[in-house]
């Protein structure tokens, strides 16, 4: 054999065993024992600066703060301006415009739901040997059983389907809404209480052996503005009645998510386990946003966005940045991460992780942004689109943020968040080529949107008003029945 040949069969065997050492290291080589159990922990309009790790002096998060110390603080998270277009980007991995639940949320009195023909990413994570668990709030269809998480995926449920309840009694307009496994749960307790009871309880009973997706949504601390009296009473020092309310309410979050690691350690997997914490929204800064339940008209709104302009239900920062960090020891460099990273970006990033393929998914928006949490590297996402209505619509590139309203009268704004990220100077006079492209993405994007589900339900329900009894498949004997 020559000099030469050897030399190129040698390379060649080092070829060959770089490639497998890559295949045996990628996620999808992973063997069942090896894939992370995942806990994906969301709140509902958490204020961007009511967590003690974005700089929250008045409310204790003890917890969350320990969680953000050891992991990746992210600084550019970004979710839609409202609960259930947050909630089915994080399902499907796609922009809630692309199947019409971009605009507002699911109301109480309505029918439809979260398109069935979306591969959900519980159905993708079960195919790859998940067990899946949600706990806590769903928001994607609660009129039919089709829409319900235990149709869509998911091993076990526990919670509510709507978006807004009664912490106590666990019920808008005396219509219950709580439930395990499809059946009606009547039972006393405070909802995050017990949604973290639950979660704890069903990680101590989990066989380990088995990788655990468990979808944590706790409806806290959306309104009503409800806590135990207990809690409340841990701020004396909070003047306002409604902030000291809400005060209670986060730390009640706090303990129960602490509950929660705690379950993880006791069980012996938090090596093995990767926590996400976002909030779905902004904190509510504008009463027409802040639910149903309660009138807010007349009450100082007790969120804090911190440099963020306005909140929830709008297409500014304090809306759709929010606070987060993801944690998982040894695999996660502790430390702030800049990077952009959307919502429908979980998606593809667990399944990654998982060893899941994304195959039957429609085409997917979300990328893989998994060494951008680990290591920080540089995020591949270089646009989010805030959203895409008739009547309004947003998108970042880089650094540059269009806001468009295409509603008479129309208004154009343009921000350089590198530089405005709190989006006080309208620069659009002094950059109309960059309006243009801009405009020009979204005119695009516009062409590819299905029609909001919520506007076409509207002209159905205008006559009953918004605000009835609530719409789910329960007989008079509280038993769950098959719509036709």
């Amino acid at each position: 054999m020559t000099r030469m040949k050897l030399y190129w069969q040698l390379k060649a065997l080092g070829w060959a065993a770089a490639i497998l050492s890559c295949v045996a290291s990628s996620p999808l080589a992973l063997a069942a024992d090896q894939k992370p159990h995942i806990v994906h922990i969301v709140a509902d309009d958490l204020g961007w600066k009511d967590v003690g790790f974005n700089g929250c002096t008045d409310i204790r998060t003890p917890n969350l703060d320990a969680l953000a110390a050891g992991g990746a603080k992210f600084t550019q998270f970004y979710v839609q301006p409202m609960c259930t277009p947050t909630r089915a980007s994080l399902m499907t991995g796609r922009y809630p415009f692309r199947y019409g639940l971009q605009t507002a949320v699911i109301p109480s009195v309505s029918a439809y739901g979260l398109d069935t023909e979306e591969w959900l990413m519980p159905q993708c994570l079960k195919e790859a040997g998940y067990r899946t668990a949600i706990v806590g709030k769903w928001h994607l269809g609660h009129a039919d059983r089709k829409f319900w998480p235990k149709q869509r995926g998911f091993d076990y449920q526990y919670g509510a389907m709507i978006g807004e309840l009664d912490y106590f009694t666990h019920d808008e307009e005396g219509v219950l809404d709580w439930f395990r496994d499809n059946q009606p749960v009547r039972e006393e307790g405070y909802t995050t209480t017990l949604l973290g009871k639950d979660a704890a309880q069903l990680i101590e009973n989990h066989e380990s052996s088995t990788p655990l997706y468990l979808y944590l949504t706790f409806n806290a601390p959306h309104t009503p503005y409800q806590a135990p009296q207990e809690y409340i009473d841990r701020y004396p020092n909070i003047a306002d009645p409604t902030r000291r309310t809400y005060a209670g309410m986060v730390t009640c979050l706090d303990d129960e998510i602490g509950r929660v690691v705690a379950a993880i350690d006791k069980k012996g997997i938090r090596h093995n386990t990767l926590i996400l914490f976002h909030s779905d929204n902004g904190g509510t800064r504008n009463a027409m946003f802040a639910g149903v339940m309660a009138d807010m008209s007349k009450v100082k709104l007790p969120c804090d966005n911190g440099p963020y302009r306005e909140g929830k239900g709008t297409l500014y920062e304090g809306a759709t940045r929010v606070c987060a960090f993801a944690n998982w020891p040894g695999r996660i460099r502790p430390g702030v991460v800049d990077g952009l990273i959307h919502a429908v970006d979980v998606y593809p990033t667990f399944a990654a992780l998982a060893g899941a393929s994304t195959a039957r998914c429609k085409p997917l928006d979300g990328q893989n942004v998994w060494e951008t949490i680990a290591q920080g590297k540089r995020s591949p996402r270089t646009e989010i689109v805030y959203n895409v209505e008739p009547f309004r619509g947003a998108v970042r590139q880089g650094d540059w943020k269009l806001v468009w309203r295409t509603l008479l009268p129309s208004s154009v704004e343009l921000y350089d968040l590198s530089k405005d990220p709190s989006e006080k100077t309208n620069l659009a006079s002094h950059h109309p080529q960059r309006v243009t492209v801009l405009q020009q993405r979204l005119e695009a994007l516009a062409r590819e949107s299905a029609k909001p589900l919520f506007l076409i339900d509207q002209f159905k329900v205008v006559t009953k008003g918004m605000h009835g009894e609530p719409i789910l498949p329960i007989d008079d004997d509280h038993s769950v029945v098959e719509m036709p």
